[in-house]
């Protein structure tokens, strides 16, 4: 084939419009998350085209819809393997399928990560959120809580305080792990409480989110459960980029992020940095620790489709 597309969120689906237009045959695997990060959330009001706001799962669907009528051959299942050592390239599916094609566009997103409670699924969407740009509009005038300590905790609690009445921080430590100057925001701002060595071990509410259970440490022994009445409860603890099955091939940060030339999506490869790997382009969250928006994604996912173009011309 000509053009494999890796990952379902606005990236993939918008990276297949995109092929499809081209001519490019693509084919799209959806991965684990049909629809990407987006799907976890309910209403999304910062996407433009969209006035009064629209349902994730709706607009994920109405995406590829539009994937489909140019023409794009998509799949449900999980790439397991890659062998980008010799073209054209070859990719294996959970199933034992092998696939193989002249260019990838790896759109596989990041996934944010949690405490692990069980209280975080069962109001996921219902006051529990892991991004406060997408879903603190919300909480206007509310009470809400942001969990970590570094640079993103404190983005998301300045963010969130020039909407909500009160924002709590939850930080596990003694202190926090972020950049001076995010210190200085988040300490010097009324509306932020920070509170030190404090752990959630739970959520409570009848119909979504209306309180945390957190334990104080006090001493080395000693410690305090009480219960903090809040309306949202925001993790900030950090993304892992769905990765690992390229990292023999393509170059990654340490946290696992791909790396890309420039502005452009262009890889590198990971055994010689300094080179691209040719016909294999990386969208949406997987290369992006910083801005994290269905958006930017989507519009990572048209230069990635348009690069693949370009390359599959050149062959």
């Amino acid at each position: 084939m000509k053009c494999l597309i890796i990952g379902s969120g606005p990236a993939g689906y918008t990276a297949a419009i995109y092929a499809g237009r081209a001519n490019l045959n693509p084919v799209l695997y959806c991965g684990l998350q049909m629809g990407g990060q987006l799907t976890q959330t309910t209403i999304v009001e910062n996407f433009p085209g969209y006035p009064e706001g629209v349902d994730a799962n709706q607009m994920m669907m109405e995406l590829r819809q539009q994937a489909e009528r140019f023409g794009t051959d998509i799949r449900d299942g999980i790439i397991m393997k890659a062998d980008f050592s010799k073209r054209p390239y070859v990719l294996t599916t959970d199933r034992g399928e092998e696939i193989e094609t002249d260019s990838v566009i790896i759109a596989t997103g990041a996934s944010a990560k949690y405490l692990g409670l069980d209280d975080e699924k069962k109001y996921n969407g219902m006051g529990v959120s892991a991004c406060a740009t997408c879903d603190g509009f919300f909480y206007r005038k509310k009470v809400v809580a942001v969990v970590g300590g570094g640079d993103t905790a404190c983005e998301e609690a300045t963010y969130l305080a020039q909407l909500c009445k009160k924002v709590y921080m939850i930080v596990r430590k003694p202190y926090l792990r972020a950049s001076d100057i995010m210190k200085k925001r988040v300490e010097g701002n009324e509306k932020i409480e920070i509170l030190y060595e404090h752990n959630t071990v739970g959520l409570y509410g009848e119909n979504g989110v209306e309180g945390a259970h957190l334990v104080k440490r006090m001493g080395e022994k000693d410690e305090e459960r009480y219960d903090l009445p809040i309306d949202g409860f925001f993790l900030a603890i950090g993304h892992k980029p769905n990765t690992d099955v390229f990292k023999e091939w393509v170059a990654t940060d340490e946290t696992g992020y791909i790396l890309t030339q420039g502005d452009t999506p262009r890889v590198f490869n990971a055994s010689h940095p300094s080179e691209i790997l040719p016909g294999v382009f990386a969208a949406g969250d997987c290369a992006d620790p910083y801005y994290r928006q269905a958006i930017v994604a989507a519009g990572s996912g048209c230069k990635a489709a348009l690069e693949a173009e370009r390359y599959l011309q050149t062959l």
